[in-house]
């Protein structure tokens, strides 16, 4: 299952295991994309339309599945591009909100609702993001995401499931940054990595793959930054 899956890392990562002979179902609230992306990548795709925010729909989605091997809380992005540019303390509100559900609530939902069908020995990602060491709304649900993923590892480490966060660096070749950003901010956070490049999608979907495969059954309860070094740890 992989939320988000009609777009950008959602897309790239639904591929790769379908590349495996891997039966993936895919979430997001726009049929018309979700039914693109499954005639496009071929394979044993099946879109699922849902609203990650809306309890509802979350589990409606869950109730259309069997034993799910690997989840990818994939779904969401930075809200405050969409807001609009109002003041006070109702617009702050909202703009909280909104990442909030955006990007934590949502991962908990589905998570909560595919518990009871994740396979012993499976394995769960959330797409966290770099943003989670630079502050805002974004920010601090990503990091929130982080924080709440720790849990959720003891939580399921009694069945052998693991669950991880795979954090993006820029990546422009997604809807992240709508119609893409100006040339002096691209070459700047290119510059800000030790690669010298941005990301690419299938790079996101490489790192999704390797967390969920037999390889990484000793790997939980992590971070695992696919940044160019924009941002590194020890």
């Amino acid at each position: 299952m992989v939320t988000g899956g009609g777009t950008g890392f959602g897309r790239a990562v639904a591929e790769r295991f379908a590349q495996d002979g891997d039966q993936v179902f895919i979430t997001g609230r726009r049929s018309a994309v979700l039914d693109e992306a499954c005639a496009a990548l071929g394979g044993d795709i099946h879109a699922l339309p849902c609203d990650g925010t809306d309890p509802a729909a979350v589990e409606h989605a869950a109730g259309q599945v069997g034993t799910v091997d690997v989840l990818v809380n994939n779904a969401g992005g930075n809200t405050d591009f969409a807001m609009p540019d109002e003041t006070g303390l109702k617009a702050t509100f909202d703009r909280w909100r909104a990442n909030l559900d955006a990007n934590l609530t949502s991962a908990v939902l589905m998570t909560e609702a595919l518990d009871g069908k994740l396979a012993s020995g499976g394995s769960v990602v959330h797409i966290g993001s770099i943003g989670a060491e630079q502050g805002g709304s974004y920010g601090a649900a990503k990091a929130a995401l982080a924080s709440w993923n720790v849990g959720l590892a003891k939580q399921f480490g009694e069945r052998r499931i693991t669950t991880n966060v795979v954090a993006p660096g820029y990546f422009p070749g997604t809807d992240f940054f709508g119609d893409g950003l100006p040339g002096k901010v691209h070459e700047h956070l290119i510059s800000l990595t030790a690669l010298g490049r941005h990301g690419e999608p299938d790079e996101i979907a490489g790192a999704v793959h390797f967390l969920a495969s037999p390889q990484a059954r000793f790997i939980t309860g992590q971070v695992l930054g696919v940044n160019g070094g924009a941002h590194a740890t020890r």
